[in-house]
């Protein structure tokens, strides 16, 4: 400091010190002036008198100041040395500094607290789950921006009932808060709007400024529940296809080993059928593998182009004996003008073998299967390419048609079985449509058959085609 050491201070206390004795000197010289030899003697005194005033109030004030810039230093932490040759003004003055570094740290620590409030804020708003912040009487103090969208915005301040309608939730929050557990974590199902499941946790606070006592999580875990039921439901349903025909190859084996070992007829027949399971379990363990694959590649969009009406072409061509045998006629109605699309031509071909071989399958006898190849335009805007299949089948009842996309779904399990179905084929065509950003468009009505129609994005394919050329 420069006042310390060598009694210096800057300019404005020494102006001050003029002011405050130079002036009585100024009034003394003006009376001498203006007054005779007997009034200056007067005059003297008086001057003597007013300096003497000045320097005792001056030395009090000087110790008050000293102990004041003592205590404030100690709170700013600084090492407060007492003044050897201060003078009162210069006191004064380290005093004023010493409550401007104070002013300074105060202001410092207040920008922290924003800051850290600020951070605390923003991390707390970018969570995905739902957090709640309680205070000790179960209100909620915050509530970060999943909350509020998830509870809605005029929680905060009310209790914690009025947002989340579940004992045990409630009860996990009163445990923590009335010290009787640090954390507690449930799983509770709520109703909204449809059932789904979360996983809870309550954790406790230390004592904060915010009044804050504990903090509440909700994690939404009703995709991993569903998908955990579709595997167990997966597993379950392809250890039942897989061990039926297994069995029947036993049995037939065994009873060639024993009874039917010498029966040549019977030998020929039951060889026929362990032909037909066998050929069902490849079946199966192929789609098995190919919805495997086509899962794993989901979301990895395909990017060829392909043509649909020679693809269609071929397809029919494929399936005509099959078609022949019902004496069902593929009737083909194809725009041979549409543009490629974006596809994987195999995968399509799948999807198109699925839909055709299931409209043959569940079609009446000596009735066509209708296909349409067209370009269709949607409400929204968007212009799609569609694959309409049409059968004059029993139809399907409409109840059904929502699931009809789910592994080892069958309306009628026994005829689906001695057609040979797997139960798979439009859980495959459902997954590789996805790959392809397209959907799978059911209508069906009892006894007026079905219509299983694909649609491909088509504007996404032209455009991408056009970048690719000018690129």
């Amino acid at each position: 400091m420069s006042g310390r050491g060598n009694g210096r201070f800057p300019y404005t206390r020494w102006l001050t010190l003029f002011l405050m004795l130079g002036l009585p000197v100024a009034g003394v010289v003006w009376l001498a002036y203006l007054l005779d030899a007997l009034m200056l003697a007067a005059a003297c005194g008086l001057l003597a008198a007013l300096l003497a005033i000045v320097a005792l109030f001056a030395a009090w004030h000087t110790n008050a100041a000293w102990q004041v810039l003592r205590r404030t230093e100690e709170i700013v932490g600084q090492d407060a040395q007492a003044p050897q040759k201060w003078h009162a003004l210069t006191m004064l003055g380290e005093l004023g500094a010493t409550v401007e570094r104070m002013h300074q740290i105060l202001l410092d620590e207040k920008g922290q607290v924003v800051l850290q409030t600020t951070t605390a804020d923003a991390i707390l708003n970018a969570l995905p789950d739902p957090v709640l912040l309680l205070d000790a009487h179960r209100r909620i103090a915050r509530a970060n921006f999943s909350a509020r969208k998830f509870f809605g915005n005029d929680v905060i301040g009310h209790d914690l009932a009025v947002a989340l309608r579940h004992p045990t939730g409630l009860e996990a929050a009163d445990a923590v808060l009335t010290g009787d557990a640090e954390q507690v974590a449930a799983d509770l199902t709520l109703p909204v709007p449809d059932g789904r499941s979360f996983s809870l946790r309550v954790v406790a606070l230390p004592a904060s400024r915010e009044n804050t006592a504990a903090v509440l999580a909700l994690h939404d875990v009703t995709a991993l529940r569903k998908a955990e039921k579709m595997r167990a439901d997966f597993v379950a349903n392809a250890s039942h296809e897989l061990r039926t025909p297994l069995a029947s190859l036993v049995g037939f084996i065994e009873t060639l080993q024993g009874p039917a070992k010498d029966d040549e007829d019977a030998r020929i027949r039951f060889l026929g059928i362990m032909k037909e399971q066998a050929a069902r379990m490849s079946r199966l363990i192929q789609d098995l593998l190919s919805l495997s694959q086509i899962e794993l590649r989901e979301h990895d969009r395909p990017s060829d182009p392909v043509a649909l009406a020679p693809l269609l072409r071929d397809t029919a061509a494929a399936l005509q004996p099959q078609a022949q045998a019902k004496k069902m006629p593929l009737s083909l109605d194809l725009d041979e003008t549409l543009p490629p699309v974006r596809g994987a031509r195999d995968e399509l071909l799948q999807v198109f073998q699925n839909l055709i071989d299931n409209a043959i399958k569940y079609g009446k006898a000596e009735t066509p299967v209708e296909i349409r190849l067209a370009r269709i335009q949607e409400a929204h805007g968007g212009e799609w390419v569609e694959v309409a299949v049409r059968d004059h089948g029993e139809g399907i009842s409409r109840e059904h048609l929502p699931r009809l996309t789910e592994r080892f779904y069958r309306v009628d399990s026994a005829r689906s079985r001695d057609l040979g179905g797997t139960g798979l084929g439009l859980a495959i065509v459902k997954h590789i449509l996805n790959r392809h950003r397209g959907r799978l468009v059911i209508d069906s009505e009892l006894g007026q058959g079905s219509v299983f129609a694909i649609r491909l994005p088509l504007s996404p394919a032209s455009s991408s085609e056009g970048e690719d050329k000018d690129s």
